[in-house]
């Protein structure tokens, strides 16, 4: 196995880091507080990576990324991503969080049934705080029990990842009303 390498990129969230291996992806990290922390948090996620200049898929990847951030509804499962030292239950649960459209949600309890059991909730909800690829398997997209924001692993926690289901214009919790704007003595 060859070492990984890495490089950072702008986006309209803040400095995003990827890292890549023998020909796939193999972590990315939203962005810290500064450059620099985003930096050696994605070389120690990928194993002690080495910054570097991103080859073509990692270019790829990389425009994909922005282009889902700028607020088209694209589609990252081109990308190619490493799975080697996952568990069965964490690429179970990678592989369906990356069947959600840009924009729609699913919570935990959704994932757990797909995956054959209401009761692994918990453990669904473990596996993607520890997902090495968010965006990429985007675990922003799933929610709390009825289409709660619950915490986010990431920089900015819960606000970050609220960020991101705006940018993708997502709809959560409880659609609006025509009435939603009335004062509430009015809506009795």
């Amino acid at each position: 196995m060859n070492a990984a390498h890495y490089t950072l990129f702008p986006t309209p969230v803040g400095t995003c880091g990827i890292a890549w291996r023998d020909g796939k992806i193999c972590a990315s990290h939203l962005p810290e507080a500064d450059e620099g922390k985003t930096g050696s948090k994605i070389a120690l996620r990928a194993g002690g990576a080495g910054r570097s200049e991103p080859p073509e898929f990692v270019q790829n990847a990389i425009a994909g990324i922005l282009d889902l951030l700028a607020g088209n509804p694209n589609d990252l499962s081109f990308i190619d991503c490493d799975f080697t030292g996952l568990s069965p239950l964490q690429t179970g649960v990678y592989d369906l969080a990356r069947q959600i459209p840009p924009g729609k949600t699913r919570t935990y309890g959704d994932l757990a049934v797909d995956l054959g059991d209401k009761a692994l909730s918990q453990a669904v909800g473990k596996a993607l705080g520890d997902n090495p690829f968010p965006i990429i398997v985007p675990c922003h997209r799933i929610l709390g029990a009825g289409g709660k924001l619950t915490g986010f692993s990431a920089g900015g926690g819960v606000n970050t990842k609220l960020k991101l289901l705006e940018i993708e214009k997502a709809q959560i919790g409880v659609a609006p009303t025509l009435f939603d704007d009335l004062p509430l003595a009015l809506k009795r």
